[in-house]
Order: structure tokens, then sequence, then C-alpha cells
């Protein structure tokens, strides 16, 4: 997968991203600096446009590091209870915190992630048979049950159409103010990349990766740390985006192998492409009217899920 034709595409479609919208702006009004469509361009389009690339390369690394230490590629933040998990606690700090910031409710989310997180991986090491189909069909069994809470307090609190508002993706709100948590996750992109190669150690497993000298409980938790605050972080500012962690890291290592650290920047380059194109898709569909990113995302993932596991059968 070519890195120059993958950084072409995410400048055409960021340019294209930032010309389309209900209210029309063109070149020769930034040049002109006529300033309602500037204040529309910075207030609105570039935050939007910035927040989009940044999710689509959080939410996509993040799905590389969870298959590579859990040695499946059908596993993703969204198949092992970690987005369900950070719903939960976004419905916690509802309640408990409910007059706090968004930072205060984005910790909240993230302890609740990690803890998710952690409770997958311990059950996944009681199983004695790993079979690439049954470890995320767990995680999916675990997330809704945790869903399953989660809709039992909204319920109880009357908080179901807050919940439900707050997680369905969706950039449209997204406006200067409202997406500036997601910054939080630039850096920790970088501590990815810096672990890389200890990663794909870890992905060989717990007793080879130990004989060469690896911490292997150590590296496995940051790599789930680093997973749950950049879920969090996505959920608690744009809401659950499914399939993007699934699907980005199982076309790339299609193309490129299982080297984590060769394949952080194409995984983050085409998540950042995927997610762009699929908001300008979702803007364009029913113009002047929006379809949500999690709608859009949802259906074209799962037909490119149903194919990814088509394929692994077939091998």
């Amino acid at each position: 997968m070519k890195k120059r034709y993958l950084i072409s595409a995410l400048i055409v479609l960021s340019i294209a991203s930032v010309f389309i919208g209900v209210k029309e702006i063109s070149f020769l009004d930034i040049v002109n600096l006529r300033d309602d469509k500037i204040q529309i361009l910075f207030l609105s389009r570039l935050p939007r446009l910035i927040s989009i690339i940044v999710a689509g390369i959080g939410m996509s690394i993040s799905g590389l590091i969870m298959q590579q230490i859990t040695q499946n590629k059908f596993v993703s933040p969204t198949t092992a209870a970690t987005i369900d998990s950070a719903k939960l606690g976004i419905l916690v700090s509802l309640i408990i915190f409910s007059t706090s910031s968004t930072l205060t409710k984005m910790i909240v989310s993230f302890i609740f992630a990690l803890a998710g997180s952690f409770l997958f991986m311990a059950i996944l090491k009681k199983l004695k048979f790993k079979n690439a189909i049954i470890i995320p069909l767990l995680g999916i069994m675990l997330g809704n049950v945790i869903d399953s809470i989660t809709t039992f307090f909204a319920y109880r609190y009357d908080l179901v159409q807050n919940i439900s508002s707050w997680l369905q993706g969706n950039f449209s709100m997204i406006i200067k103010g409202r997406y500036e948590l997601l910054y939080i996750s630039i850096p920790l992109v970088f501590v990815a990349f810096m672990y890389a190669n200890k990663f794909t150690l870890a992905g060989m497993g717990k007793d080879f990766s130990t004989n060469l000298g690896l911490n292997y409980n150590r590296v496995v938790n940051i790599g789930i740390a680093i997973v749950a605050l950049i879920s969090s972080i996505v959920v608690i500012t744009v809401g659950r985006i499914p399939f993007l962690g699934l699907i980005i890291p199982n076309i790339v290592t299609m193309y490129q192998g299982d080297n984590l650290k060769k394949n952080l920047l194409p995984t983050a380059l085409f998540g950042a492409v995927f997610l762009l194109f699929c908001d300008i898709l979702g803007r364009l569909l029913i113009y002047p009217y929006e379809i949500s990113i999690g709608l859009t995302v949802g259906v074209i993932g799962s037909f490119i899920f149903l194919y990814l596991l088509v394929r692994r059968n077939a091998q």
C-alpha cells in the first residue's frame, strides 16, 4: 500500500471536505477574506476536518494494537468490549458528575474502558481454544452484557435519550471548542510508534517474547491503556464509530504483512482517508441533509467485514 497515494488522497479529500456543506464556500471567498465565510471555515469546517483525521488515525491504530497483542485479526475496540465499557463510563459520569466538564467525563469513560479491556484480556487468558472467530464473539458477548447494564441504568435514571444522542457517531456538531480533547490522542500515537517493535514481539506470544527479554505484561498493559484512552476520547467527542478499528488494520496487513512498526503509518493514513471519504459521502448522499458518520461507516464497514470473514474462512 503506497504511502504517497494515501497522502495524495488525504490532501484531495481534505480540500474537498472544507468546501462541502450546506453553507457554500468557494476559494474566492477565502482569497477575498469574506468575514462570514472565514468564520465558517475556522469555527466549523477546519475543526471538523481535524477531528475526522485525528479520530480516523486514533481508532485505526487502536485496532492495529489490539489485533497485535491478542494475536487475532477480528479483535478491535468494538469487538473487545472497550467501546461498550466507555459507553457505561459516560453514563456513570452523567449520573454522578452531571455538572462536571467534558474532561472529567472523559477520565471516567477512560477508567471504565480500561477496566473493560482488562476484563476481556483476563477472560481471553482463561480460554484453552483460541479460535479466530470465538475470541471476537466472546468480546461481542461481553460488550452486549455491559451494554445491557448501561441500558438498564439509562432507563432507571431517564437518560436513554442523553446516552443515545451522545454516542451517535456524528461530526456535524463538531465546532471550535468541542473537539480539542482529540488532541490528547496525538501523543498516544507517538507512544505507539515508540513501542511498535515491542508490540510486534508481544504478538508472538508470552513465552516467546519473554524468552527474548521482553516484559510481556507491561507491554500489553501499555497497549491496552493506549487503546482505552483513544477510544474514550473519540467516543466522548464524536461518538461511536463502528468497524473502523477492525477493517483498516486488516486491509493494511493484507498487503504489508504483520510488522506493526511498518504498518503504523499506512494504517494511520488509510484510517484518516477512509473516515474522511465516509464523512464526505454522508454529506452528499441526501444533500443538503446529512447521514451520520456512524451509519455510513457501519454500512460500508459491515460489507468489508463480511468479505474479510469469508476470505479468512477460505484460507
